[in-house]
């Protein structure tokens, strides 16, 4: 067990500094207020403080002890305090937007369906490799153009798309893959607004469904969970485990984004976007290294978990106004997203009043660039596999995933004379979804910062886009990037510093959805990258 911070960052405006705990997996105990803490049991009759206990279980109560993941909660009011306020359906996911519900709430961009694609009917089969440029910003509520979303404010949830996914959160099984684009935050600011009656309503968010993997792209992410607050920037991921409270705003700040990013900030765009891999079975874990050894890849210790910070208000609405933060009595409402649907209910109170715990069963972050790359420097290109962060067990055989979260990150690349460096070509038993966080990807020409991001119509794979190879289906470097490597003499060590991708892998066949295939920012024509690989057997020897 370890209580120590031992980690503190910036963050967000004028907030606190964060402190987190490092490690991956282990038993944390934390206390925002002395002495919060039960000693020597979990749920006493009286728990210091006047507090309540809660258990938050992520695995079933028989897993084995190795598996078994849950968190006693210390908060000031059990979850189950105002469910009274049952949840309702969030609205229809046309340009109409969602309806007010009895219950009063009102969030008028949220979807009846997570991620705005009804599995259903919106999902389709589709064997093609698939490419897209940048997610733009969309202004339309749920439409599937891609107007300019600048004169509409649009919060992480509300500006999730479904790309693709696999089987059933009901039967929990499978995964969902997701692009999002965001201009504001899930809670206010603190500013009053003019008129009260249209002061926007703080949103918070648990998943019945899985666990979030999120990779920022473009500007970084303040998040708030129960159990604590982390700051996660383009170049570091976090995993969001299901049923956990969060709430995602942005970090406008440019200096501050770009001391923090790995890489240059592209100052011409003013929204967040990035990926969210989520996982209906099991959680991630760290990958087994075998004859690696004891070392490498991502270390266990590199892994960074929230310490315990907690509001005090009561988001009641009262007639005085004195508190300087009295965005707090305003109402709150808790998005709920449950077999892929969307309900809301109001809140009388902050889910943010955890004032202490204990457990494995977190939220956390990982920044990529302290990954340990593994590679060959004798001859050929090894396995991507080898570049895997996270894995979550599933696949219906031994070795087999069900998703795994694998980075290219910057590499020396010292092989002989004789190795073709890029990923070859390739078909494979695994769904392969990549995205490109910036640069360039080796094996695909990219565009610079500074171009136009959303236009894939000149080719190339550009940051904040994506591709899909399906299961068997052929792929591998374009024509440009295969004779240009072909040609290189490869004379000694590289070290490959332009840009940094990753890949979701999957063994599930997936779906793609409707926005995927019609989305104006689709490139249609992307196989055609392949067409300039023209036969050339038999060719004279030199």
């Amino acid at each position: 067990m370890s209580s120590t911070n031992e980690t503190t960052v910036r963050n967000k405006n004028e907030q606190p500094l964060l402190n987190y705990h490092h490690g991956f997996g282990n038993h944390f105990e934390s206390e925002a207020y002395k002495g919060a803490l039960p000693i020597g049991r979990n749920n006493p009759r009286i728990v210091p403080h006047g507090l309540y206990a809660e258990q938050l279980s992520g695995t079933a109560f028989t897993a084995p002890r190795s598996e078994n993941r849950r968190t006693w909660l210390y908060r000031m009011r059990p979850s189950a305090s105002g469910t009274s306020r049952a949840f309702r359906p969030c609205g229809s996911n046309d340009t109409n937007g969602s309806e007010i519900s009895d219950n009063g709430s009102a969030s008028s961009l949220l979807p009846a369906t997570f991620g705005r694609a009804d599995w259903l009917n919106d999902m389709r089969l589709d064997p093609n490799p698939m490419r897209w440029g940048a997610t733009p910003l969309h202004s339309s509520k749920g439409s599937n153009d891609d107007d300019d979303g600048d004169d509409i404010g649009i919060n992480f949830v509300e500006g999730i798309h479904t790309l693709l996914g696999s089987g059933d959160p009901m039967c929990k099984s499978g995964i969902g893959i997701y692009v999002y684009a965001c201009n504001t935050d899930m809670s206010s600011s603190g500013e009053k607004e003019e008129d009260a009656n249209e002061a926007k309503r703080d949103m918070h968010m648990y998943n019945s469904d899985g666990d979030f993997l999120i990779v920022p792209q473009q500007m970084g992410l303040w998040i708030q969970t129960e159990l604590g607050l982390m700051t996660v920037m383009p170049g570091e991921i976090c995993v969001i485990p299901r049923g956990v409270v969060f709430t995602v705003n942005l970090i406008h700040n440019n200096t501050e984004e770009e001391e923090e990013a790995s890489h240059p900030v592209d100052r011409n765009n003013n929204f967040a976007r990035g990926y969210i891999l989520e996982i209906f079975r099991g959680h991630f874990q760290l990958p087994e290294l075998g004859p690696i050894g004891s070392n490498g890849l991502a270390n266990a210790r590199d892994f960074l978990h929230p310490t315990a910070y907690y509001e005090s208000f009561s988001n009641v609405k009262t007639n005085t106004t004195t508190d300087r933060d009295d965005r707090r009595r305003l109402p709150c409402t808790i998005v709920n997203k449950f077999g892929q649907k969307l309900f809301e209910r109001t809140s009388p109170h902050t889910p943010y009043d955890v004032v202490a715990w204990h457990g494995n069963y977190l939220p956390y972050k990982y920044d990529l660039r302290r990954f340990c790359a593994i590679n060959s420097v004798t001859y050929d290109h090894p396995d991507p596999s080898i570049y895997t962060v996270l894995t979550a067990r599933g696949g219906d055989e031994e070795g087999t995933a069900l998703a795994d979260f694998v980075i290219f990150p910057p590499r020396v690349m010292a092989t002989d004379e004789n190795t073709f460096r890029p990923p070859w070509f390739h078909r494979n038993v695994m769904t392969e979804f990549m995205g490109l966080i910036h640069g360039e990807y080796d094996a695909k020409k990219g565009k610079k910062i500074g171009e136009d991001a959303t236009d894939a119509s000149s080719g190339g794979f550009v940051p904040g886009g994506a591709s899909l190879h399906p299961i068997m289906t052929p792929h591998g470097p374009d024509a440009e990037s295969y004779f240009a490597n072909v040609e290189n003499p490869c004379d000694g060590p590289v070290k490959f510093e332009g840009g940094l991708a990753f890949m979701f892998e999957s063994s599930a066949m997936c779906r793609v959805s409707r926005y995927a295939l019609e989305c104006e920012h689709r490139e249609v024509d992307y196989a055609s990258c392949w067409d300039g690989l023209v036969g050339t057997f038999p060719r004279p020897h030199a």
